[in-house]
């Protein structure tokens, strides 16, 4: 078990299997020494948390989702990396998308979910540069999708 899964099975969390594309492109591609994850969506139980942040979501709720999507991004790059996760050098940069109203503005506390997971994860290695921005809706329903791009050994 790599150093990621350990720290992560010692809070408590466990990475899901990859989701599969739900259109035409592939969940991950990798460029030199450069490592690249399609946005996730949120999965609990294998159900997509779906929702709008500021209407039938909160903040806690959006972030729970959040979480699921970093989730999704380090079961991806398992893949992605034959098995083994600790060929993952750093992550370099999350991108995070919130289905939202157009006055919710805690656009940042919600994709800290992510973040946090990542830092967790990671430790030091899991900082990274970051967006999170609002959208009027995403992909089947989901309240939250993340990207990501990581360093590789």
């Amino acid at each position: 078990m790599s150093e990621i899964e350990t720290r992560l099975t010692d809070a408590g969390f466990s990475l899901p299997e990859p989701a599969a594309p739900v259109a035409s492109y592939v969940p991950y591609t990798i460029q030199d020494r450069t490592l690249y994850i399609s946005g996730q969506i949120p999965f609990q139980n294998g159900d997509i948390i779906r929702g709008i942040l500021g209407e039938s979501m909160d903040v806690e709720g959006g972030i729970a989702a959040a979480r699921a999507c970093a989730l999704g991004i380090l079961a991806q790059a398992k893949a992605a990396c034959g098995g083994d996760l600790d060929r993952l050098d750093r992550c370099l940069k999350l991108g995070g998308f919130v289905a939202s109203t157009p006055y919710f503005t805690d656009h940042p506390k919600v994709i800290n979910g992510a973040s946090d997971l990542m830092m967790l994860a990671m430790g030091e290695d899991g900082r990274h540069a970051r967006a999170a921005v609002g959208v009027a809706a995403l992909p089947l329903g989901a309240a939250v999708e993340v990207d990501a791009i990581f360093a590789l050994k």
